[in-house]
């Protein structure tokens, strides 16, 4: 990888497609320069734990995003458990390892000090094979105790965290990563992956300092981990990362890190936005419906909501009711209510008048309308300046409705006389409809 990155002199016959593998060890600079030297052709970007600004890329479909949450078979969630640092704990979980044949790791990140820790196991745990691996030993005798470990000549392995990635010791079912708060998610899942590679039970311990007060960040993520023990988790986790860290810096080196200058959340809506118009423009999605970036009201007395009867979980309600106010196509509606049907059944009167809801201000977003509001007498309409709205169907709703219909062209403003309050969503759907013209 580094040999591609750093000679000059590299240059590919016929290259077509680019597999990134561990995309998140790789910083911004370094990964565009592989794309710089693979101009043109696809690049497929694989990792378990992707960083924040890689992950919000995908989800603001700057990028496409496959998942593949089926483990492998006969695997078992790793056993996570987040403890304070205790000599008894710690001895009791290596025993019961070697105990049953097994083996363990032992994460201590601080090669200046990490021949103390060995000195401290070693005291506690007498009868164990201790060996110590870091990254500062010389080649040769660092592979000889890493063939020693997967012989299992070796109980122990006291090793910083240079055995995140690539390491496949089925036998090793144990892991313990001391000051595990001054990781971060991805590391921590990665190290956690080490064990759990075969049909036994593994056991994961994040340990930190006795009476240390835990920054607000380093709890929420050991907490995570421990949340997210199931197979598969990893992309969960990722989610929690960049919902911790903020996205980072679509145009620039960061990361992570929060858009301080104009806000997270509007930074979302404005990159979403800019993606669907270069998408539109590239005609690659006829789906794709251009939007005023101002949010229409629609202010209807109607029962909208998702009632605990179909959705009980606090936390897949919130999830639903902010994909609903993200979508933007009816396409999407219709991809929701397919994977509601899914997940909790067929959705109830009140769930399918808040999908209608939403179809509704799709509507008024293509035609340019303000708000919708239903008064005690009439429903009222406002227009944005730069509305879509054909002036001479406007115009002709007077001829159609009569005296019902108010318009005031000044004021972008319509007023719809109200007799009878029933089925308001599907007249305003209907009125809507004859604004567009359909």
């Amino acid at each position: 990888t580094h040999a591609i990155l750093n000679a000059k002199k590299v240059a590919f016959k016929d290259l077509g497609l680019v597999i990134i593998d561990e995309e998140q060890r790789f910083g911004v600079k370094q990964k565009e320069k592989i794309r710089s030297r693979a101009a043109g052709v696809d690049v497929l970007c694989l990792s378990a734990t992707p960083i924040p600004r890689t992950l919000h890329m995908s989800l603001a479909g700057a990028r496409d995003m496959s998942l593949i949450t089926t483990p492998i078979a006969d695997r078992l969630p790793v056993q996570t458990y987040v403890i304070e640092d205790d000599d008894r704990l710690l001895v009791n979980a290596i025993k019961r390892e070697i105990k049953r044949g097994g083996q363990v790791f032992f994460i201590y990140n601080r090669v200046e000090t990490i021949d103390v820790m060995h000195e401290r196991l070693a005291n506690l745990l007498p009868e164990a094979r201790i060996q110590t691996a870091h990254g500062q030993m010389t080649e040769a005798l660092l592979e000889q105790i890493m063939l020693d470990f997967y012989e299992g000549d070796v109980d122990v392995l006291l090793a910083t965290s240079i055995i995140e990635n690539g390491l496949d010791a089925p036998n090793a079912n144990t892991i313990i990563i001391y000051d595990a708060d001054h990781f971060g998610l991805a590391q921590l899942y990665q190290m956690r992956g080490r064990v759990g590679r075969s049909s036994t039970l593994a056991f994961a311990y994040f340990v930190y300092r006795p009476n240390k007060i835990l920054t607000e960040t380093a709890e929420k993520r050991l907490q995570t981990m421990k949340e997210f023990a199931e197979l598969g988790a990893g992309f969960k986790i990722a989610m929690k990362d960049l919902s911790i860290r903020g996205a980072g810096n679509l145009l620039g080196h960061e990361q992570h890190g929060n858009i301080s200058s104009v806000g997270f959340n509007m930074y979302c809506q404005m990159l979403e936005e800019a993606t669907r118009m270069f998408k539109l423009k590239q005609g690659k999605d006829s789906a794709v419906e251009t939007a005023p970036s101002e949010e229409p009201l629609i202010a209807i007395h109607i029962e909208a909501y998702i009632d605990s009867d179909y959705i009980a979980d606090a936390g897949h309600k919130l999830e639903i009711y902010r994909r609903i106010a993200d979508i933007r196509t009816d396409n999407e509606i219709d991809d929701l209510r397919e994977e509601l049907c899914d997940r909790f059944g067929q959705p109830g009167d009140n769930v399918t008048a808040l999908l209608s809801v939403a179809k509704l201000k799709n509507k008024a977003r293509r035609l340019g309308i303000k708000s919708i509001v239903e008064q005690k007498n009439s429903m009222d309409f406002t227009f944005t300046e730069n509305n879509n709205l054909d002036p001479q169907r406007m115009a002709d709703m007077k001829k159609t409705f009569g005296a019902n219909v108010n318009l005031q062209p000044s004021r972008r403003m319509l007023s719809f006389k109200l007799t009878d309050h029933k089925n308001i969503g599907r007249f305003t759907e209907r009125l809507l409809n004859y604004m567009a013209g359909v």
